[in-house]
């Protein structure tokens, strides 16, 4: 039991870390964009930067993954690392609108404008590492739910959202009027459908993929947590085995009580027990109160 714990409690760890580290440099980067005022390959910086995608979708995927900070750091307080739905969708949506600028700025923007220039100063933080770690974190630190097909349509809506205000900014209001100049090359380079057929199947194609890579991380994780608990519990005495784990963290120091429902209801299916999770809790509970009551007296008297 220890053992799926310790596994647990490390890809809460890496999550947490992960988090921070795409929040500081998207700042780090941002700030970078805005403190610049002038750039002689880059047009769009100071206030203007945030007419970018590659920025906007930084700031998405970071405000995602500061929402997976606090989930973290009570995972590694309670030993009960648990992500909500709606924090995996909106770390999926930032992870693939940053997974589209990575890509962009690999496969389009540096061969043209060159490497070094896309993938240095502020640009090294937006255009790779920031898209690189997000993508790999959510896909093996962030992976407890699988991912369905409807999950990535869900995911595009960002994209959509940034493609259809850059072409009302760009060919509706048009830069004479105040609006953007086509800074992507989007329009004036090549027909405006051309863009949409080629950029739209490319985000859902990077959807997926990483959806798949996600899902594939997390039947991986729950088969061998199912192999674990069927060699090591089957047949055993769930009752027992609860009132054991209650006592080994009843000597943790929090404020709150939480009972591990995932792991006993992973142990009640592959023990073979007539134990309830409902009966379980309860027992879960019950010994945990009594073992740190015990653990106080003694403290008390010491």
């Amino acid at each position: 039991m220890d053992r799926v714990m310790k596994i647990t409690r490390r890809e809460c760890l890496f999550a947490l870390i992960s988090a921070l580290v795409v929040v500081v440099c998207v700042c780090i980067g941002v700030t970078m964009n805005l403190t610049t005022s002038a750039d002689e390959n880059f047009d769009h910086m100071g206030l203007r930067t945030f007419c970018m995608f590659t920025v906007n979708s930084n700031i998405l995927a970071a405000a995602a993954m500061a929402m997976v900070i606090p989930y973290t750091m009570d995972g590694l307080r309670t030993h009960n690392y648990y992500l909500p739905r709606w924090v995996v969708d909106l770390v999926y949506a930032g992870v693939t609108a940053v997974g589209l600028t990575f890509l962009v700025s690999l496969c389009i923007l540096a061969p043209v404008k060159g490497f070094m220039l896309i993938f240095s100063g502020s640009r090294f933080f937006l255009h790779a590492v920031c898209p690189i770690l997000a993508v790999v974190a959510f896909c093996f630190f962030m992976s407890q739910k699988v991912l369905k097909f409807w999950d990535s349509l869900f995911a595009l809506i960002p994209v959509l959202i940034y493609a259809v205000l850059y072409f009302i900014m760009v060919v509706v209001v048009g830069e004479e009027n105040g609006g953007w100049n086509d800074f992507y090359g989007f329009v004036t380079r090549v027909p405006w459908w051309v863009s949409v057929i080629t950029l739209l199947p490319m985000s859902l194609l990077i959807a997926n993929g990483i959806r798949l890579l996600h899902n594939r991380s997390s039947n991986r994780r729950k088969n061998e947590e199912t192999k674990f608990f069927t060699e090591t519990f089957a047949g055993a005495d769930v009752r027992k085995i609860v009132a054991a784990m209650a006592r080994s963290r009843s000597s943790a120091k929090m404020l709150d009580i939480v009972v591990p429902t995932r792991i006993i209801t992973i142990l009640i299916e592959h023990s073979g027990t007539d134990c309830t999770l409902e009966e379980a809790s309860q027992i879960y509970l019950k010994e945990y109160l009594e073992c740190s009551s015990v653990m106080n007296l003694d403290k008390f008297w010491i």
